[in-house]
């Protein structure tokens, strides 16, 4: 019996690598295929942004608003991040990109703009972010520029963040620790105000003169 008992065991061992391999495999297949799903959004979301800036008129009338269904294209130099943001922020939506949290402005407008991202993907990095670093939306035409004025970290039910402002505010949120595995414990803010606003023709002709 005693023998059995350790034949089995020495049979059930021997499996233990190949099937650890094979769930690698399946795990690596199933994250580089999320990984391929978000970048060919992205590719077809810039595809669109790029096509609304060219329909974009030669001068915007500060008399006419622009259409509140123009895609957001955000851009952090600090950390090398360009990408379209998405309306939402339910799982597939931040599964294709950054998400506007609904019923917050949008970037620009009174009151505080909040954009989530997973901190394994887009907002991967905003904890290297500073005081001072800069953060650009382009939208209708239109090229906002926002500043980092600090940053903080929150428990998930800390609303105080979503808070609206009489002036324009741009906040970003993700999870954290950036690194941590399994559902993170806590939320990273990133907090940035308005420096400048205006139709990306206009601000082109200034730099050249």
């Amino acid at each position: 019996m005693q023998m059995a008992a350790n034949r089995y065991f020495s049979d059930w061992k021997r499996y233990i690598s190949p099937t650890l391999m094979v769930l690698g495999v399946l795990l690596l297949a199933y994250v580089g295929s999320q990984y391929y799903q978000m970048h060919k959004e992205q590719q077809r979301l810039r595809t669109v942004w790029e096509q609304q800036q060219k329909a974009q008129p030669a001068t915007v009338s500060k008399a006419e608003p622009t259409p509140d269904d123009g895609l957001i294209r955000l851009e952090i130099p600090k950390i090398d991040l360009t990408a379209i943001v998405v309306d939402g922020t339910t799982r597939k939506d931040l599964k294709n990109g950054p998400g506007r949290i609904v019923g917050t402005p949008l970037p620009g407008e009174p009151g505080n703009a909040v954009i989530s991202a997973h901190r394994d993907t887009f907002f991967r990095h905003i904890y290297e972010l500073k005081a001072g670093d800069e953060i650009n939306v382009q939208r209708n035409g239109q090229t906002v520029k926002f500043s980092v004025t600090g940053k903080k970290i929150v428990d998930p039910d800390d609303l105080s963040v979503l808070k609206q402002t009489e002036d324009p505010q741009l906040t970003l949120i993700t999870c954290y620790p950036t690194y941590y595995i399994g559902p993170a414990p806590q939320r990273l803010v990133v907090f940035s105000k308005l420096i400048s606003s205006g139709d990306d023709k206009t601000q082109a002709a200034n730099t050249t003169h």
